[in-house]
C-alpha cells in the first residue's frame, strides 16, 4: 500500500470501502466544518452511505486515477484530498480537500496537495491541474496560493448548497510552472 510521509506524525494514505467506520466517525467530526464546502460530507451519514461513498471513489480510482486520500495525524484520520476528476486524454485534473479542525493550522493539505500535484504532472504526465472553491471558502483559496495557483475566473452562481446558490473560484497550475518551482 502506498502511503506519504507528510511530517509531523502526519501520513497520507488511499481510502478504501473497508475504511467505512473510520471515514464516517471523522465526518461525524468533520461535518460541521466540511459540509458546506464538499458536497458528500453530508451524504456519508451512516456506514452504509460512508461505504458507498468510499466505493464510489475507489471504483473512480480503477476506472480513471480519480481517487480520494486521507491524511492521518498521529494515527487519528483528521482530512484528505482527492482527485475530484483525472482525465488523461485531456491531461487535465481537479484535486480538492477537506480537514476538521483537530488538523489545521499544520500545512497538512498544501503537503499532501503537493504529493497528488507531483503525481499528476511527474508521474502520470498531466498538463494541468484545477482547483475549485466557493469565493468565501478564504481558507480553500489560500491553499491554492500556497500551491502556486493562479485564479482563472469565477463561476457566477455554480455551486448549490442547500438551496442557495454560491459563486465559485477555478485556479489552476500548469505543468511547466510546476516544473518551474517545484518544491
Amino acid at each position: 500500500m502506498f502511503k506519504a510521509d507528510l511530517g509531523d506524525s502526519a501520513e497520507m494514505r488511499p481510502l478504501e470501502p473497508w475504511m467505512a467506520a473510520e471515514f464516517l466517525a471523522h465526518m461525524d467530526r468533520a461535518r460541521e466544518t466540511v459540509d458546506p464546502w464538499i458536497r458528500w460530507a453530508s451524504v456519508s451519514h451512516d456506514l452504509d452511505s460512508a461505504r458507498r461513498t468510499l466505493q464510489r471513489y475507489a471504483d473512480q480510482q480503477a476506472a480513471t486515477g480519480a481517487g480520494l486520500y486521507g491524511i492521518w495525524l498521529d494515527g487519528t484520520l483528521v482530512g484528505g484530498v482527492l482527485f475530484g476528476s483525472f482525465d488523461i486524454d485531456s491531461g487535465n485534473c481537479e484535486i480538492g480537500c477537506w480537514l476538521e479542525p483537530a488538523g489545521t493550522g499544520r500545512g497538512l493539505v498544501t503537503r499532501a496537495c503537493r504529493v497528488l500535484i507531483d503525481y499528476a504532472f511527474v508521474t502520470r504526465g498531466l498538463h494541468r491541474v484545477e482547483w475549485h472553491c466557493r469565493t468565501d471558502n478564504k481558507a480553500s483559496s489560500d491553499i491554492a496560493r500556497r500551491l502556486g495557483m493562479r485564479l482563472d475566473g469565477v463561476l457566477r452562481e455554480q455551486y448549490l448548497w442547500k438551496g442557495v446558490r454560491h459563486d465559485a473560484e477555478v485556479w489552476s497550475l500548469l505543468a511547466p510552472e510546476w516544473a518551474a518551482h517545484r518544491p
